[in-house]
């Protein structure tokens, strides 16, 4: 068989979460922050070649967001080939882990608090040196489209940011299930293409894509601020990322697959 079962993946899981709950906190925040350059590169890309299409998004608004979605997921497949921590990932496979009683609760604390800290400064790096200091969004249409994107994700509703959260993890989650089932890399990144294309496509608002996105508009000088970026975007976005991958993939695929061994039923 080229691929592991679903059975397999909730073993497969719990392994990665014990490894990361015992690697030290230097490299946890390395892996951290090449994560979080890594999702911004992603996101970068996107706003290149897809905020470069004003003449299509006037015709057939649809396409210009397939676009973006299309290279947005080179950053998950950096992060998953290449090997990066990332916090949107690690809230579903700590769970299994947790219930299966391999890791404790505070170390998933301590991951995640480790990790989401890494990945912010990760995508600040690149939102400041890559994307701003390069000046690669200063002019029309990117400067344009960077500004719709961040003004989309600030002035919506704190609970249809939450909601987004729930459904971009939800997917995002399961391409990183996806690429543990995976043996080749051809196929992790086949499978890890799909979900996150679909997100990004759908408009779901991902925690750590968004340290790249709104940061670097407010460096470009777009009017959004801090406060803003972090009460009406990120701590929803990151609430709603916790909640689709931590409950909709991580409980639910170890309660279907794992539960009755645990619970001896």
């Amino acid at each position: 068989m080229g691929y592991f079962t679903p059975r397999e993946l909730v073993a497969k899981a719990s392994d990665a979460a014990f490894l990361k709950s015992n690697t030290s906190i230097k490299h946890t925040l390395i892996l951290a922050f090449l994560a979080g350059g890594y999702i911004a590169m992603g996101g970068l890309l996107a706003l290149l070649v897809g905020g470069g299409m004003p003449g299509f998004a006037a015709e057939n608004p649809g396409l210009p967001k397939f676009v973006m979605g299309a290279v947005f997921p080179l950053g998950l497949i950096l992060c998953v080939v290449g090997g990066a921590d990332l916090f949107t990932g690690n809230t579903a496979y700590f769970i299994p882990a947790y219930m299966s009683q391999k890791v404790s609760f505070t170390d998933i604390l301590r991951n995640w608090s480790l990790v989401y800290f890494g990945n912010f400064i990760g995508s600040l790096f690149v939102g400041y040196f890559l994307a701003y200091q390069t000046g690669l969004l200063a002019h029309s249409p990117w400067f344009d489209s960077i500004t719709s994107i961040v003004q989309v994700k600030t002035t919506a509703s704190f609970l249809t940011v939450f909601t987004k959260g729930v459904g971009a993890n939800w997917l995002v989650a399961v391409a990183v299930w996806m690429a543990f089932a995976a043996q080749d890399i051809c196929s992790k990144i086949l499978v890890i293409w799909f979900p996150v294309m679909a997100f990004v496509t759908m408009g779901f608002e991902h925690s750590v894509a968004n340290m790249f996105f709104i940061p670097t508009a407010i460096f470009y000088g777009v009017d959004v601020s801090w406060s803003s970026f972090l009460f009406d975007n990120l701590l929803p976005a990151t609430l709603g990322n916790i909640v689709g991958g931590s409950l909709l993939t991580g409980l639910l695929y170890w309660y279907v697959y794992d539960s009755k061994d645990i619970m001896g039923k």
